[in-house]
């Protein structure tokens, strides 16, 4: 890719001063940076320390020594100040704690969405404020835009493949205000082609693929390595007939198949929803998973929250493709009922509402 890195950039918000960007060692956020720092821009880096990861193997975005050593060789190599601010009490008590408990109940939580909403967004803008700086720069895979009246708007990245709106529909309309996405406009083949341009040197760094705090994916054994108690019971088909007995609901999630620990030759069954007052763990067949309604709580609105139903887009899971549905708030959340009926609603997981490319809103489904 050969053209000038301004043209890459998503436009910039107004009165930009100084920008405080979010590095957690990665080729996005470095990326980002540099993008920013090549336009001249009053760049600081910032890398939360989340997490303390243990092994040779637990190398995961934000939480292992090599990722901030990857940030602050970036910011040496741009020529920005680094600092590394301690939040682990923060993350363990509003991210990790809430995901073992969520887990070992029987649902499956969205933790990324958490860490945006209490920990890394919002905290980020308190240490712009220290820093004497007007905006937040994270490598995030979204857009913001301004309205006529100078309001914030969340859009969807331009990769359909790499969009990161979902999990930011929790912030605040007053930390939207202040968050620049550099990388909203760009493919994760040109975030990588721009590192290799401007000689950052981590532009070849592999993705991360797991949860920063559980990179080796097993989180059946990190929530009881963390103090998760195991709800034990029984795996029942539709009729209520028991056909196997399980070791812990925190093991299961809505829609899975496989690790069952049923006997092999039996037809295909998928876990199609898990009974949290008894531990049972209901299975059935794939086409048993289709569901057209669902109610979400705890809901964070981008927008004037709205009072009566209006129709839109919704995700249910990151990687899910937005499904209309007609949206109808109620007291403490909304209702959701799609045109056509969507697999596996899991309960935990986060409902994200848009109109068009706009986030709205969002929710945990109930």
């Amino acid at each position: 890719m050969d053209h000038d890195a301004s043209s890459s950039l998503s436009p910039l918000p107004p009165h930009v001063g100084r920008i405080v960007v979010a590095m957690s060692g990665g080729v996005d956020s470095s990326v980002a940076a540099a993008l920013l720092h090549a336009q001249g821009l009053d760049v600081v880096g910032v890398t939360l320390h989340l997490w303390d990861a243990s092994g040779a193997s637990k190398v995961g975005r934000c939480c292992a020594p090599e990722d901030r050593d990857d940030a602050r060789r970036v910011c040496d190599h741009l020529g920005i100040p680094h600092y590394v601010v301690d939040e682990r009490a923060l993350f363990r008590e509003r991210v990790v704690d809430p995901f073992v408990a969520a887990y070992a109940e029987g649902t499956t939580p969205a933790p990324c969405v958490a860490c945006n909403q209490h920990v890394k967004l919002t905290r980020l803008v308190a240490l712009a404020d220290a820093f004497g700086a007007t905006h937040v720069a994270t490598g995030h895979y979204a857009r913001i835009e301004y309205d006529s009246t100078a309001r914030p708007r969340l859009l969807r990245g331009c990769d359909a493949e790499k969009d990161q709106s979902y999990f930011l529909y929790g912030a605040p309309t007053s930390v939207l205000a202040r968050l620049m996405f550099p990388l909203g406009a760009l493919t994760k083949d040109q975030t990588r082609a721009e590192g290799r341009r401007l000689s950052v040197p981590n532009a070849d760094k592999p993705d991360s693929q797991e949860l920063c705090f559980v990179p080796d994916g097993d989180v059946g054994n990190f929530v009881e390595t963390q103090g998760g108690s195991p709800r034990t019971g029984r795996i029942i088909d539709e009729s209520g007939a028991e056909i196997g007995r399980h070791a812990g609901v925190h093991r299961f999630t809505v829609g899975q198949r496989r690790g069952l620990g049923l006997a092999g030759g039996a037809p295909a069954r998928y876990v199609l929803r898990i009974v949290r007052d008894t531990g049972d763990v209901v299975v059935g067949a794939d086409d048993a998973l289709g569901a057209r309604t669902f109610r979400a709580r705890d809901v964070a609105w981008t927008v004037e929250a709205p009072t009566s139903p209006f129709e839109g887009l919704v995700r249910v899971r990151h990687r899910h493709l937005p499904a209309a549905a007609r949206i109808t708030p109620i007291e403490g959340g909304f209702e959701a009922s799609f045109d056509v009926p969507q697999r596996a609603l899991t309960p935990g997981q986060a409902a994200v509402i848009y109109r068009g490319e706009e986030v709205v809103g969002g929710g945990t489904i109930v």
